[in-house]
């Protein structure tokens, strides 16, 4: 199946705790259906010492489901959801299905 959302998509969060935040997806995990988005979902972890970490509080972005995230549409800046067309040379791309516009560039 077509990968809608991929690395360096501006996606905008549906639902949790960072609802309305928006990031650029910075790791997708397909086998998971989880995306990582930059600047969201933050969590603490305490980290035990180890000879190559000091150890600590870390702070880090913890994946996302893929059904909490959407694309925002480039006309709009609002979330819309994600089509597929042929263009003019055959190639394949993705398009926003609020506004129409070419989401691949």
């Amino acid at each position: 199946m077509a990968a809608k959302i991929k690395k360096g998509d501006k996606v905008i969060v549906l639902a949790g705790k960072d609802k309305g935040k928006q990031g650029e997806v910075t790791k997708v995990m397909p086998s998971d259906n989880r995306v990582v988005v930059s600047g969201v979902n933050i969590v603490t972890r305490h980290q035990k010492p180890s000879q190559m970490d000091p150890g600590g509080i870390k702070r880090f972005e913890a994946p996302l489901h893929v059904s909490n995230v959407a694309h925002i549409d480039p006309k709009d800046g609002k979330a819309t959801r994600v089509g597929f067309k042929t263009d003019e040379h055959g190639r394949k791309v993705r398009i926003a299905k609020r506004s129409g516009e070419a989401i691949d560039v």
